[in-house]
């Protein structure tokens, strides 16, 4: 068994390993024609369920052939054109690359003596990070598993700012369409049922920032602490940008932590045609960034950037074994003191390739074509009497449902739009998503793919059409 750990005698069987397993994806790719089979989970889960785990084949090939099975044949390929459901990209070439090396080399970002040159690597990316978004000086962060963890990492800091011990005390402000993670963080940092204060948001989905200072008032006025406002730049189901400079007033005004969710919004950062929609992000006290959304990483790639590198003593340990404490002073650059994860991979290389090779102007080129397609999109969509948008985009989401000129329950519409999303994904032929406005089911598009075009979302749009119409014209024929 030996002959399978990676090292200098096992070169050989690791490059025709890994060759052979990129011959056979490679393959994959060049021959999908749709972004998923349709394949369900009933026909899927008895292939699964037969392979014997302690039966091993004991030969590569037969391996892959046995994942091309229940795997790869079927798997949702985000690289397709007419994938457009979630904030899932394609990825880049030298990413991949990036993935591939550092899964070998297998460094665990936590220390020095696991890493060296992969921490001042993570270092130097996260100072680009910060500059980019205009922190100053004074800037840090660290790389994180994603959004989620980097929000809740964020909020962690905030609430230790606040330097009180009673929770009950402590509130966030959110708007109404902002990531779940918020309401999460709060409950997993203790505060309380009543800690997260949603802001409603105007037409455009932004949040309304007189409603903002109204609940901010009503907070002091009441004796609270406001704790943190999270503002969204790139709101998941709308790509709604919120006012980031009147936020940023209102938040010095009030001496409240300013976070900036922009785990979409990011790819702006590096546009060449948008970066001024989230002009005042470099007022924020922290910002998170999923490059594994608008980068176009792979999974994962994330990090928390904070303006004052001090805060981020709020997440340090020390471990005798690990990171004891005369490392600081010795000047070790133990990236675990900021981090709340301790075994962590190499993610930040992969980054690190992709703008070594294809520069930031090449990824920012790649965000700009996917809002330019979203701008073309929605005005298909507002000039088709079949659909109702919601939105016009601020990054690269369409939000809508199909009307039918002939029905007007709502509840009807609603089943109508729902029957479709689900009769596309089990045909294969696009992938799309949902979401609720209102109360009621509408359909949403992530456009994150340079390669779709406007044929893409109009033959998709006419799917969609097609699938409500025959659940509608089958729902009257039930009536009848």
């Amino acid at each position: 068994m030996r002959s399978h750990l990676l090292n200098d005698t096992t070169t050989e069987h690791y490059r025709r390993s890994v060759t052979e397993g990129v011959e056979r994806v490679a393959a994959q790719l060049a021959a999908t024609e749709r972004p998923f089979t349709g394949v369900t989970a009933d026909d899927l889960a008895p292939r699964i369920d037969a392979i014997d785990l302690d039966r091993p084949l004991g030969d590569t090939t037969a391996v892959l052939d046995e994942l091309e099975d229940v795997y790869l044949r079927d798997a949702v390929y985000f690289h397709h054109p007419r994938y457009l459901a979630h904030l899932n990209c394609p990825v880049v070439i030298p990413a991949v690359l990036g993935e591939a090396v550092l899964s070998a080399v297998n460094s665990s970002l936590d220390t020095w003596d696991q890493s060296a040159g992969g921490t001042l690597i993570e270092r130097k990316l996260v100072d680009w990070t910060a500059a980019r978004i205009g922190l100053g000086p004074a800037a840090d962060g660290v790389f994180t598993s994603g959004g989620t963890q980097s929000n809740l990492q964020a909020l962690l800091l905030a609430r230790e700012e606040t330097k009180t011990q009673d929770l009950g005390r402590l509130r966030v402000f959110a708007s109404e369409v902002s990531h779940f993670s918020v309401q999460k963080s709060a409950k997993l940092l203790g505060l309380g049922p009543d800690a997260v204060v949603v802001i409603p948001v105007d037409h455009d989905k932004r949040m309304q920032t007189v409603a903002l200072a109204h609940e901010l008032e009503r907070c002091a006025e009441a004796g609270l602490i406001p704790m943190a406002v999270v503002a969204t730049a790139g709101t998941t189901d709308f790509g709604s940008i919120d006012p980031l400079p009147e936020i940023a007033g209102l938040c010095e005004q009030y001496g409240a932590w300013m976070h900036v969710d922009a785990a979409y919004g990011c790819g702006l950062l590096a546009s060449l045609k948008y970066r001024h929609r989230i002009d005042g992000i470099q007022r924020a006290d922290s910002v998170t960034v999923d490059y594994h959304k608008s980068f176009f990483q792979p999974v994962s790639s994330s990090a928390v950037l904070v303006r004052d590198a001090a805060t981020l003593r709020h997440a340090t340990y020390h471990a005798e074994y690990l990171n004891p404490r005369r490392m600081v002073t010795e000047r070790i650059p133990n990236q675990v003191d900021k981090s709340l994860q301790t075994t962590r991979r190499f993610d930040a290389l992969k980054l690190w390739m992709t703008l070594r090779v294809m520069g930031a102007d090449g990824i920012g080129a790649l965000f700009d074509e996917v809002c330019d397609l979203a701008a073309e999109g929605w005005k298909l969509l507002a000039a088709d009497p079949r659909f109702d948008v919601v939105v016009e985009p601020s990054l690269s989401t369409l939000v809508f449902r199909y009307v039918p000129a002939a029905v007007t329950d709502p509840a009807e519409i609603d089943r109508a739009n729902l029957y479709a999303r689900k009769a596309l994904f089990a045909s294969g032929d696009a992938v799309v998503a949902g979401t609720k406005v209102s109360g009621r089911h509408y359909l949403k598009f992530t456009l994150l793919n340079p390669e779709t075009t406007t044929a893409d979302i109009t033959a998709v749009l006419d799917l969609i059409a097609g699938h409500a119409e025959q659940y509608l014209g089958e729902s009257l024929d039930r009536a009848c």
